[in-house]
């Protein structure tokens, strides 16, 4: 009997796999929220990351606390799948050593990643992940995965040669400090709904950032939403940025709005099992072109398929059982 290729050796060969990061990365910075997010994290399972928030959750003064209680929490039992990272202060803030050297120290195995803020530059990103990777070094740890927050404009203009660092995994939109950085050239309605989605300058800095991390197989995240008590407008948000903009993930300030950005990212059952069927019928024929609902495929619509697949995965979507005996062995959580 012939062995049947799986897509990732079929369809991508030497190719580095993209990784395959969560829809939300959740951000809490207080301690009782923190705790709460750990908790609902076990409930739902690793369907959301969790960024524990150093820069703006530590209150002045407390850095050094704050990171500590960080480390503590990524340790914890509560840290159940591993999809904890955090974020520190920014490259050239005087905490930015201190959070590093802490929580590589005393964390750093089970850390999912490192966020690096408001770089101004792709020097800057250079800079603070040679610190980052010198403290992994010093302290015997693994390297961290690394992402980049994009909300200052040299960060913006250079945001191609950031999403080519080769320790750089996402780049996320901080569309807060962007909007300020303007000194009120651009009104504050930009940082709300619709207008974070009208602004023509808010629009082609989503834009770009979406198309420098495509460009070099990250994962684009996408920005807040503030009106977090208003789930319609949420979830009409999260389909626009994951639609339109290109986004594979966005953030989430608030609990209640985990649940609709999953649900807004993840395929429908019709897409998935479109997928699954085609995907299946592709894998028999070994991975040559067929016809499938009156239609001709290859190995250019199958990537496109399977990246629907991985979704539902990655957004804990149920599979047509052969599918994920064929694709998924081993079930997400």
């Amino acid at each position: 009997m012939t062995n049947l290729l799986h897509p990732h050796q079929a369809l991508f060969g030497h190719d580095t796999p993209r990784a395959t990061l969560p829809v939300v990365d959740h951000y809490c910075g207080v301690e009782a929220r923190m705790r709460k997010s750990l908790a609902l994290q076990a409930e739902l399972g690793p369907v959301f990351d969790i960024t524990l928030d150093a820069e703006d959750g530590a209150p002045v003064g407390g850095e050094a606390e704050h990171a500590l209680l960080i480390a503590e929490l990524a340790t914890s039992a509560a840290n159940r799948f591993g999809r904890v990272g955090a974020r520190v202060h920014p490259f050239g803030h005087a905490a930015f050593e201190a959070d590093v050297d802490t929580l590589v120290a005393k964390a750093g195995q089970r850390l999912a990643y490192l966020m690096i803020p408001k770089p101004e530059s792709a020097d800057d990103v250079d800079r603070a992940a040679a610190a980052i990777d010198a403290a992994c070094e010093r302290h015997g740890q693994p390297k961290l995965p690394l992402q980049v927050l994009i909300e200052t404009h040299g960060a913006l203009r250079e945001v191609f040669r950031i999403a080519a660092h080769p320790r750089i995994e996402s780049l996320s939109f901080g569309l807060m400090d962007f909007v300020s950085a303007h000194g009120g050239a651009i009104p504050k309605t930009a940082m709300e709904l619709p207008g974070q989605f009208e602004h023509p300058l808010v629009v082609r800095a989503k834009l770009e950032i979406a198309a420098a991390a495509h460009a070099f197989g990250k994962t684009p995240s996408h920005c807040v939403v503030t009106e977090f008590r208003d789930h319609e407008r949420l979830s009409a948000a999260a389909r626009r940025a994951a639609r339109d903009f290109g986004y594979t993930r966005m953030w989430s300030i608030h609990p209640d709005q985990i649940r609709p950005i999953v649900e807004a990212f993840a395929p429908g059952a019709d897409e998935i099992e479109e997928a699954a069927e085609l995907l299946l019928a592709a894998q028999a024929a070994q991975w040559a072109p067929i016809s499938f609902r009156d239609r001709l495929h290859d190995r250019a619509s199958y990537r496109y398929f399977w990246t629907v697949l991985e979704r539902a995965e990655r957004t804990g979507r149920a599979l047509p059982d052969e599918a994920r005996r064929a694709f998924f062995p081993v079930a997400i959580g």
